[in-house]
């Protein structure tokens, strides 16, 4: 019999909390509520965990605080949850390692259909990624090292890189000399489509570029292709492949 996946939410009202826990459980995922971060950590160490719905406003530890402890040593999927909607919000959010955002009120519809897209591109991305998670890759005078998740020059500089900017570069050097859309690279890194007001993906590409030390008015490393979207052009290798 297949193994019912965990979905753990984690939210301060107590009537989100229910109606999710009810409307996740017909829907077929055992589900499981709690109020704040304790619970969250409690459950955590309990069991499985396949996705965690996260509130950004918490009592004690907040959503972005929690999620933050929570990437130090785990890839369990978090869609965050929050009343406030602007764009910084969300920015955040994406940068302390959530994998998609839904500002409140929500339709539990949407939620639902969210889940299930992060919980299939995170299955189905542990396959097409596994080089990029398990081997150092080697790019324009630089490696991305996946364990320390952090960026190394060929001088030896070392370049911290967000959760955000990790999981975008990661993607980009999976689909080398290949023009991804904004759409595409919502999808590939967040499981979802963009709307038209969602300049995300133009912030994170702007930081990469800066990390990187390319030119934002020639870059060489990523390119934007007028129209259509932006382009690792650089050949990607393995550390320690010919």
């Amino acid at each position: 019999m297949e193994r019912q996946q965990h979905i753990l939410v984690v939210d301060d009202d107590p009537e989100i909390r229910d109606l999710l826990q009810e409307y996740l459980s017909r829907n077929g995922y055992r589900t499981t509520a709690v109020g704040d971060g304790k619970g969250m950590w409690q459950v955590l160490e309990s069991g499985q965990v396949d996705l965690i719905v996260l509130d950004l406003m918490l009592p004690g530890e907040d959503g972005l605080e929690l999620c933050r402890n929570l990437r130090v040593d785990s890839k369990v999927p978090v869609i965050m949850l929050t009343a406030r909607g602007d764009e910084m919000d969300r920015i955040l959010g994406l940068e302390m390692g959530a994998d998609d955002y839904l500002p409140k009120p929500f339709n539990p519809r949407e939620l639902l259909a969210r889940i299930r897209v992060v919980l299939r591109r995170t299955s189905t991305m542990q396959w097409s990624m596994e080089d990029a998670e398990y081997h150092t890759l080697c790019f324009a005078n630089w490696k991305l090292d996946p364990v320390t998740r952090h960026l190394i020059g060929d001088d030896g500089v070392v370049v911290p890189l967000s959760g955000a900017e990790y999981r975008l570069l990661q993607v980009l050097l999976t689909h080398p000399n290949r023009i991804l859309n904004r759409d595409q690279l919502l999808d590939l890194t967040q499981g979802r489509e963009s709307d038209p007001f969602d300049r995300s993906i133009d912030v994170l590409i702007s930081r990469l570029r800066k990390r990187l030390r390319d030119d934002p008015k020639t870059p060489n490393i990523i390119k934007t292709v007028r129209g259509e979207g932006y382009i690792l052009a650089s050949r990607v290798s393995i550390e320690g492949e010919e």
